[in-house]
């Protein structure tokens, strides 16, 4: 499970990153999706190919930060979680932990 959170975590970069390039890579294939909230800001959009590496992309309209998280268990401790936002001054970040 372990090895598995950690191959999610490296694609979750790989899709975060473009979002902030000057250059517009094709989006990838991801062929589910849902909105995780009634208010419909909140798209997560997902795919998995055959030796089951999931690729994920998160699209939330916020101004603040938006945080998405993996547990085992369904609990934080223990769970891998990706953060990102922008700064009041326009710079971004993100953290994986």
């Amino acid at each position: 499970m372990a090895a598995l959170f950690s191959r999610i975590k490296g694609m979750l970069f790989l899709l975060f990153l473009p979002c902030f390039s000057s250059a517009q890579p094709a989006p990838p294939l991801l062929r589910f999706s849902n909105f995780l909230d009634p208010s419909n800001m909140v798209y997560l959009r997902w795919n998995h190919d055959e030796r089951e590496l999931m690729t994920f992309e998160l699209q939330v309209r916020t101004t603040g930060w938006v945080a998405f998280g993996f547990s085992p268990h369904g609990e934080l401790p223990g769970s891998d979680i990706v953060i990102g936002g922008v700064f009041p001054n326009g710079s971004i970040y993100f953290s994986v932990s």
